[in-house]
């Protein structure tokens, strides 16, 4: 076992549900090795508190209405590296935590004890692989891969933003934006899906698990 250079790994948790928070202090509190030293509903709330923390445990969908990615590039800001503690219920959602970088995806449903081996690993700077991470990140031949840049792009244009609307919420060009759009279909395209309207690119999003299934749609 990795051992924290200060005796006692500090952790912090963000999470909406208070009672994940208190489960989870009491569970790593039990620990010789951990301390929960503080909580919060979301990362602005906790790093209020400290910013001096080894590891954050952190829920993908807050009351606050932030991304996984916008918290995660956050923390990574302070020096705070991020290991997801989520129901893992949205792909969409996984998946955009695992390309920015987390150390891992847990489930919320996991015991005990893997909660703590996979803390543990992360905690000793090691990825932490699972199945809900590899399927984020590991897709059929099919899927398409996009750059951050990107993927806000479609993010925004296929959920039914104009270009110019676009281009004013990335601070680009509408010029940018048109090329970014032709350089997405084109890779749906080469992908052997092609996307060559806009309901076309909204779907294709949907299935790569960049945007969210419309609720009327979730069994």
């Amino acid at each position: 076992m990795t051992e924290s250079p200060r005796g006692v790994w500090r952790i912090g948790v963000v999470d909406d549900h208070e009672q994940i928070v208190r489960g989870l202090r009491a569970t790593l509190d039990e620990q010789p090795d951990m301390d929960v030293v503080a909580g919060a509903a979301t990362v602005d709330a906790l790093l209020a508190v400290t910013t001096d923390l080894d590891m954050v445990l952190l829920d993908l969908r807050l009351g606050d209405g932030t991304s996984p990615v916008s918290n995660i590039d956050t923390l990574r800001e302070a020096g705070i590296p991020t290991l997801v503690y989520t129901s893992g219920d949205e792909i969409y959602l996984v998946r955009q935590a695992a390309s920015a970088g987390v150390m891992g995806v847990v489930r919320k449903n996991a015991r005990e004890e893997d909660l703590l081996a996979a803390m543990r690993r992360a905690l000793a700077g090691d990825a932490v692989p699972s199945v809900d991470w590899a399927a984020a990140i590991d897709s059929d031949p099919g899927f398409v891969d996009l750059s951050p840049q990107l993927r806000r792009v479609l993010e925004l244009y296929a959920a039914g933003e104009s270009s110019s609307r676009v281009a004013r919420e990335l601070d680009i060009s509408p010029e940018t934006v048109t090329d970014y759009v032709n350089r997405i279909r084109g890779r749906y395209n080469t992908a052997g899906r092609p996307a060559p309207t806009k309901t076309d690119l909204y779907k294709r999003a949907i299935e790569d698990g960049w945007l969210p299934i419309p609720r009327r749609f979730r069994r």
